[in-house]
């Protein structure tokens, strides 16, 4: 098999996405379709609006691309196929990635995670058909990388009911969500719990976070929470502590990885069309050396990205997730990613910094995939404590 250039354009050098069956290229196909013909057309008015193209909606969740109809409940983990969707919807833009990982990665993942067996016979059905929308609520206002020791939000259980007291912010997608996955530490005992707590609950209150620069598509919100009455049901029973919720991150950390991927795949393709374009002083940019150099260390960056983290997901594939994996893949790859989307800016010259090359929302948007899902800070000292044996955290 040979690579596809429709789907994965000229990034995937060293052919990771022939390992792809015919079953997992059917529903890329479908996918790329849609992004060609309903996304692309109107993103970057979106962006520069900073609204959410509500139009995709339904025509992607449409295609079912969380357990498409080709292997539906062959009981194969796909792992390569779930990478390459959000790398094929990060090469058009990363707030869809975001946006669709919201309920395909972090709000999946801590449901399956977290639920009791019961639970999740009822919850996949729902998430995987898309009836119920969920998003994955951790951060705090005041608590970001420091979370698993500050997180302040508070669960008071009476009975069957707990109470749910506090803030969340930045929490993508909430405005359109069924379920806000809450997480909160139980008064009685100090540990981290999660709920699944209905979005239109009385005591939820969402606010638009504005005067974004990044991900100016993605919808985020700060979410406070006063007095809010949630049912032991509702409790996702197996999340008890942090470590927990720890285990959550360690899987959805090779999220980020491949968005970041993709994201650098976008920014590579469109500085390459631009310079192969585009004529100073006679012939096109892309005959020039210095313009051909800083080509080929991107295209270079997304290749070893691309061999990192689908390796990655070869190994969660096997059953092997470790912090430091996730977190070597989520630190070494989004480096590569801010070096890629400036190199793109810059061989685009002044048309770098507009959206009619595409180019200036990949570089602004790398910014916050940078961050999230962990900081490269935060991520370095997970790796350097495996290297190393020692902490170094505070």
């Amino acid at each position: 098999m040979t690579v596809r250039e429709d789907l994965f354009g000229v990034s995937d050098l060293y052919g990771v996405s022939e390992g792809l069956t015919e079953a997992e290229l059917a529903p890329l196909e479908r996918l790329q379709k849609v992004l060609d013909e309903v996304a692309k057309p109107v993103i970057n008015e979106h962006w520069e609006a900073g609204t959410f193209p509500t139009e995709i909606v339904d025509p992607i969740q449409g295609l079912r691309l969380i357990d498409p109809e080709e292997f539906r409940g062959d009981g194969q983990p796909h792992g390569l196929y779930h990478g390459l969707r959000k790398f094929v919807l990060a090469r058009t833009d990363a707030s869809l990635a975001t946006w669709h990982t919201a309920q395909a990665g972090l709000f999946r993942t801590a449901v399956r995670i977290g639920s009791s067996p019961e639970q999740w016979a009822e919850w996949e059905p729902k998430i995987d058909q898309y009836q119920e929308l969920g998003v994955f609520a951790l951060t705090e206002p005041d608590h970001g990388s420091d979370i698993a020791g500050g997180l302040s939000t508070s669960a008071t259980r009476d009975g069957d009911t707990w109470t749910i007291n506090g803030a969340k912010r930045w929490i993508g997608g909430a405005s359109s969500a069924d379920r806000l996955c809450i997480f909160a530490r139980d008064t009685a005992d100090g540990q981290v719990k999660a709920f699944l707590v209905p979005r239109t609950a009385e005591g939820v209150t969402l606010e638009k976070i504005e005067r974004k620069t990044a991900l100016r598509i993605m919808q985020n919100a700060h979410i406070t929470l006063e007095n809010v009455q949630v049912a032991e049901s509702d409790r996702l029973q197996e999340c008890n502590s942090f470590k927990d919720v720890s285990n959550m991150l360690r899987v959805s950390r090779s999220d980020v990885a491949w968005i970041a991927t993709g994201l650098q795949a976008g920014a590579y393709e469109a500085a390459l069309k631009y310079v192969s374009e585009r004529e100073q002083f006679g012939r096109p940019l892309a005959k020039f050396q210095l313009v051909s150099e800083k080509l080929a260390l991107a295209f270079s960056n997304v290749t070893a990205s691309l061999q990192m983290v689908a390796n990655l997901t070869k190994r969660q594939d096997q059953g092997i997730f470790r912090d430091e994996e996730s977190s070597m893949a989520k630190l070494f790859i989004c480096d590569r990613m801010r070096e890629t989307v400036a190199l793109c800016r810059e061989v685009c010259g002044g048309n770098g910094i507009t959206l009619d090359t595409d180019v200036a929302r990949f570089h602004a948007d790398a910014e916050a995939v940078y961050s999230y899902e962990g900081t490269h800070e935060v991520n370095a000292l997970i790796v350097a404590r495996h290297a190393t044996g020692v902490g170094a955290f505070v």
